[in-house]
């Protein structure tokens, strides 16, 4: 095990909590109990930066949007994209499981 190696597994390390952070936010925003705790968290997380980042990305290559506070980042984890991506995660997949509990 080399010292990339570490470096790369603390780099990872770092945007998982990052990712943890921004899903944190999101609960805050998006009233809602997060499913599975902790174990929930770090998977809305990870969905949400991804989905932040994709989102990003679309918008300004299809319409050009770029501000900068938009650009914002932490170990190349954009902030602004992962919190609203990660309030999106969340508002569907606790929606899915009310539909899921309660029926249509």
């Amino acid at each position: 095990m080399g010292n990339m190696d570490i470096s790369n597994f603390a780099n990872v390390l770092i945007k998982l909590v990052i990712a943890v952070v921004c899903a944190g936010a999101a609960g805050v925003l998006v009233p809602r109990s997060i499913p599975g705790k902790f174990a929930g968290l770090i998977l809305i997380g990870m969905a949400g930066v991804l989905l932040g980042e994709w989102s990003f990305q679309l918008l300004r290559h299809q319409f050009g949007i770029d501000f900068v506070f938009l650009t914002w980042n932490i170990q190349g984890v954009l902030i602004i994209p992962a919190i609203i991506g990660c309030a999106i995660v969340l508002y569907l997949i606790t929606t899915v499981l009310s539909w899921w509990r309660y029926g249509i």
